[in-house]
C-alpha cells in the first residue's frame, strides 16, 4: 500500500503486519474504537486492509455530539457499520440515584465505578470470544502507556491478547496519515482536545500541555486511566512480531 507522507512506508508496513499477524495467531480479532486521533488511522488501515478485524466502539451515554457525528461521517465514507456498544440501563439508574448524575467528580471510586458501568462491561460484553483486540495506544501519550508493548495478554479480560499496533508512530505522524489520507476526525481536535473521551470528563488543555492532561483534569495523574489499559505490563506474546 504505498503511502505518500511524512510517515515512513516501513512503519505502516509494520502496523498492517500487527494486524495480519493477530488474524493469523488469535482467529477473531476485534478492534475497541475510542474515536480518537489514532482510531482514525486504524480505522482506515483495518477497513481498508484487514477487514477480517471487527470494528465496534462504546457509547457510554454521556459523549460529546461532535462524537456522534464523527461516527456517523465514518460509515459514511466507508460504507460500513460500527457495532455499537451501551451500558446496562439497570446499572446506570442505580449508580446514578445512590451517587448522583455528576458523582464521577466526588471520588476516585466514583469515577471508576461510573468507568465501570459505562466502558468496562460493555467492552467486556463486545470482546466476548475473541481472541484478540485491538487499541491505538501510543508511547508518547502517558508515562503509564510508555511502557506498552505491541503484544501482550491482558489478565484483566481473561488472558485475552492485546494488540497495540501504533505505539512507535508519534503524534505527527498520526496527523500526517490524518491529512493525506483526508480522513474524518472530531472537530474538538481543532478546539484543543488532544483526547476525546465523556463530555463531562474531558476538556480542552493549552498548547503543549501532555496529551492525556484534559482527561480526569481534577485528579492526580497517576489515576487517570478507565480500567481498559491497566498500569501494571503483562505477560508478552509473540515476540517474533515485536
Amino acid at each position: 500500500m504505498p503511502f505518500m507522507s511524512q510517515i515512513p512506508q516501513a512503519k505502516v508496513d509494520r502496523t498492517l503486519e500487527h494486524l495480519r499477524s493477530a488474524v493469523r495467531d488469535y482467529g477473531r480479532v476485534v478492534y475497541s474504537n475510542s474515536l480518537g486521533a489514532e482510531s482514525m488511522v486504524l480505522t482506515d488501515l483495518i477497513w481498508s486492509e484487514v477487514p477480517e478485524i471487527e470494528i465496534f466502539t462504546l457509547d457510554t451515554g454521556r459523549l460529546h455530539e461532535e462524537t456522534y457525528s464523527l461516527i456517523e461521517r465514518l460509515e459514511r465514507r466507508y460504507q460500513r457499520r460500527f457495532k455499537v456498544y451501551y451500558p446496562d440501563p439497570a446499572s446506570i439508574e442505580a449508580w446514578v440515584h445512590g451517587k448522583g448524575i455528576n458523582g464521577f467528580y466526588d471520588s476516585i471510586e466514583n469515577r471508576q465505578g461510573c468507568c465501570h458501568i459505562r466502558k468496562i462491561e460493555p467492552f467486556r460484553r463486545a470482546i466476548a470470544g475473541a481472541g484478540a483486540w485491538v487499541t491505538g495506544v501510543r508511547h508518547e501519550q502517558s508515562a503509564s502507556r510508555a511502557q506498552a508493548v505491541a503484544v501482550e495478554v491482558d489478565a484483566a479480560n481473561g488472558g485475552i491478547a492485546k494488540i497495540s499496533p501504533i505505539l512507535e508512530w508519534t503524534h505527527d505522524e498520526v496527523w500526517d496519515y490524518i491529512r493525506a489520507k483526508k480522513l474524518p476526525y472530531n472537530p474538538l481536535h481543532d478546539k484543543g482536545y488532544p483526547s476525546i473521551g465523556c463530555a463531562p470528563c474531558t476538556r480542552a488543555v493549552e498548547p503543549g500541555a501532555d496529551s492525556r492532561s484534559g482527561r480526569w483534569w481534577w485528579e492526580n495523574a497517576d489515576s487517570k486511566e478507565c480500567g481498559l489499559h491497566p498500569k501494571t505490563r503483562v505477560v508478552t506474546l509473540n515476540k517474533s512480531v515485536l
